[in-house]
């Protein structure tokens, strides 16, 4: 009788322990759920809802890809083999946004070798000269903080994250995107160790072919070094540009050198990228925040400046929940050894979100509607307080206000209330100084 009591106690004490997220998903809501991971496309305003969202498609499309190859017939020796080089439409990002240079900012392409000598292709953005920040009106006063992107894999480029460059870059950055080598329109193939001694002529060691396939942690993590070199250089401290042989041009510095500001620099990467970037974070001392989309990672990065995750539910396709998720899944990867490491750390898991919420890509893989809305406003707010010195409580906010591009050169305020955002499968978390911390931002059951 009394191992029956014990084992009836164990049972209620179980039961009483267990949160209420550990019960099967409702078959319901995980199947509107993964609806909503296609809310890029179908959802009310989306791509499919837009009336001018296909012709601005069309017009970009065929402007992005003419100009692509212009740059490639004037570099014949610097092939670009790739999917974003190749295929109309890869590298377009969101034709929506057409119009922004000029209007909203200023942007301007660059190109520079990596360590291995092949040509980056990539974008430096600013603010326009006597800009008012055009969510609170105040004038833009420069020297700004600088922000270098790098690009997710699986031949991501810098269209792609071109959003959120332009996102910044109105609010008083200095930012760099580009494409690291093998994807977008940068070069394939390294330019060293020709047995012919030619730096003009690409030459790949099939034993040691730095950067080919692009494909591999190094590729991304040397990139973003490269990158960061070119982003803090100017006049007189020129980029070196090595085995630049047979480019059209090289650009020898930051064209943006006078409107950034040395010291703060941020880097953010997707995917592999963010991979890449959690591991430079903890080496180059440049950095002074690191923000990682989809995931934050832990596993070879000693943690060192403050840094911001925002991780998807899905990966490429969302998936029906066999059984309950395990809410603390997303904090594992990165945020709780930011949190051991006692240095400032948030989390943030948009609902129905993808791998692909990232990045610009039309009409066919699957993105929520405002997942990448919502990862803007907390970029935005996490550089605001970690470069600019603003107050961290924003970031604490319930609603957010963001501007989103519409067509025909216009950005409509949208409402974004976080309740409704944020997973109700995985926690979101903080831990922020002066705030204190909160594991289950969404009361999902951590």
């Amino acid at each position: 009788m009394r191992l029956l009591t014990a084992a009836l106690s164990l049972l209620v004490t179980a039961a009483l322990a267990t949160p209420a997220s550990a019960a099967p998903p409702d078959p319901q809501a995980d199947l509107q759920n993964m609806a909503d991971s296609y809310g890029r496309i179908t959802g009310e305003g989306g791509q499919l809802q837009n009336p001018a969202y296909l012709p601005a498609l069309v017009a970009a499309t065929t402007g992005r890809y003419v100009e692509q190859l212009l740059t490639q017939v004037a570099s014949p020796l610097r092939l670009s083999l790739t999917a974003g080089n190749l295929v109309p439409g890869w590298n377009v990002g969101n034709p929506l946004r057409a119009g922004w240079t000029d209007t909203r900012g200023r942007s301007q392409r660059v190109a520079f070798t990596n360590r291995y000598g092949a040509l980056l292709r990539g974008t430096v953005w600013r603010p326009l000269p006597d800009a008012r920040d055009p969510y609170t009106g105040k004038k833009l006063q420069g020297p700004f903080p600088g922000v270098v992107i790098t690009t997710g894999s699986i031949q991501g480029s810098q269209g792609m994250y071109e959003w959120l460059a332009q996102d910044l870059a109105e609010r008083g950055y200095v930012v760099l995107t580009y494409d690291v080598q093998g994807q977008g329109t940068s070069e394939t193939l390294p330019h060293e160790d020709s047995p012919l001694n030619q730096p003009m002529v690409p030459f790949c060691n099939p034993l040691d072919c730095h950067g080919v396939p692009s494909q591999q942690l190094g590729n991304f993590t040397t990139g973003t070094e490269d990158a960061l070199d070119f982003f803090v250089s100017d006049p007189k401290h020129q980029y070196p540009n090595e085995n630049s042989a047979g480019a059209s041009a090289t650009s020898p510095y930051n064209p943006f050198w006078r409107s950034y500001d040395a010291e703060p620099v941020a880097i953010i990467g997707h995917s592999l990228g963010a991979t890449a970037v959690s591991q430079v974070q903890g080496t180059d001392r440049r950095v002074a925040t690191v923000v990682a989309l989809d995931k934050l990672s832990s596993d070879g990065a000693e943690p060192r400046v403050p840094a911001l995750a925002i991780q998807s539910e899905y990966f490429f396709e969302p998936t029906p929940a066999a059984e309950q998720p395990d809410p603390g899944r997303e904090r594992a990867t990165g945020y709780d050894a930011w949190k051991r490491a006692g240095l400032d750390t948030m989390l943030v898991v948009p609902r129905a979100s993808t791998h692909l919420e990232y990045t610009d890509i039309p009409l066919v893989l699957p993105a929520s509607r405002y997942g990448q809305a919502l990862t803007s406003v907390y970029v935005q707010r996490w550089l605001g307080h970690y470069l600019k010195s603003r107050p961290a409580a924003p970031l604490l906010d319930t609603t957010f206000r963001y501007l989103e591009p519409v067509g025909n050169g216009r950005w409509e305020p949208v409402t974004l209330r976080r309740a409704d955002l944020l997973s109700g499968y995985y926690c979101s978390a903080y831990s922020l100084d002066g705030l204190g911390e909160n594991g289950d931002i969404a009361d999902v059951g951590c």
